[in-house]
């Protein structure tokens, strides 16, 4: 995972804990949609776990905000309750919510890699 972390820092220009906890939060939210299916990507990323372990717990508004978008149902209110979790977890990493957009591509390119498309496609699923 090293080397998706000097990715994240040298595209992004933000720090190794920043990378660290930002890609833990996508990787979190994808093991909570995809159930099961987050076993493939662990498999193909041995180290992914301890990047979920780096993630911070959203709190406050962002997770008010998030059960609240997820009790109205609906797969765009679940799209919203997912992002407001991450919202919440990028801001006390001290990074703004347009971050999250700017993890996504190098997170997906970086599971291509090494896992192949079956393993992006599956992932791009839930952080698109």
């Amino acid at each position: 995972m090293e080397e998706l972390i000097k990715q994240l820092t040298g595209q992004l220009g933000i720090g190794a804990d920043q990378a660290k906890g930002g890609a833990g939060l996508l990787f979190k939210l994808a093991q909570s949609k995809l159930g099961g299916d987050f076993s493939k990507i662990a498999a193909a990323l041995p180290d992914v776990a301890g990047l979920i372990k780096s993630a911070p717990e959203a709190g406050g508004a962002a997770k008010l905000l998030g059960g609240l978008a997820s009790a109205l149902g609906g797969s765009k209110a679940q799209g919203l309750a997912g992002l407001a979790s991450l919202a919440g977890g990028f801001s006390k990493l001290k990074l703004d919510a347009g971050m999250i957009g700017k993890f996504v591509p190098v997170v997906l390119s970086f599971v291509q890699s090494k896992g192949g498309g079956e393993l992006q496609a599956l992932l791009a699923k839930v952080l698109k």
